[in-house]
């Protein structure tokens, strides 16, 4: 059985979660049979006691005039200031976020996109799901991310 690591405090409690837990907790199973680097991205949420949730659309680099970055990086930034406006708006924040899947066209650099979501998650690794695609809706979408919190 993998160890349920509390993301909120940073402690850890062996076991599973049982009935009657009060309080919300995302907690991590991460696995000790996994080896680095794998082992920061294969792991699982479990959510306790949740009453909210959030589930969002593939949000693209749309900022709020409508145009979309030409650069990478500048996407990166924008769909992530997207998705934290609307965590504001769910009264949620991220360390809510239990599940992360990011589309990105194939030929982008990854580490970009890697580097834009650690900046914005710090320590909190939800499960995150990298998908490289060949293309997304319209041309100049160079990636799209999709998160669900809950709280």
């Amino acid at each position: 059985m993998g160890e349920l690591r509390d993301d909120r405090t940073g402690g850890r409690s062996p076991g599973r979660c049982g009935a009657g837990t009060v309080g919300i907790m995302n907690r991590q199973i991460a696995p000790a049979g996994i080896a680095q680097p794998a082992a920061n991205y294969a792991h699982a949420m479990v959510s306790i006691g949740a009453t909210r949730w959030l589930h969002t659309s593939g949000v693209v680099a749309a900022g709020p005039n409508g145009l979309v970055p030409d650069e990478l990086v500048d996407q990166a930034e924008t769909i992530w200031q997207n998705l934290l406006i609307m965590l504001d708006e769910a009264e949620m924040e991220v360390s809510d976020i239990v599940s992360v899947t990011t589309y990105v066209v194939v030929g982008n650099d990854l580490s970009i996109v890697m580097a834009a979501r650690d900046s914005v998650m710090g320590d909190h690794r939800a499960a995150s799901t990298l998908v490289p695609v060949p293309a997304l809706a319209r041309p100049e979408w160079k990636m799209e991310i999709a998160i669900i919190a809950a709280a």
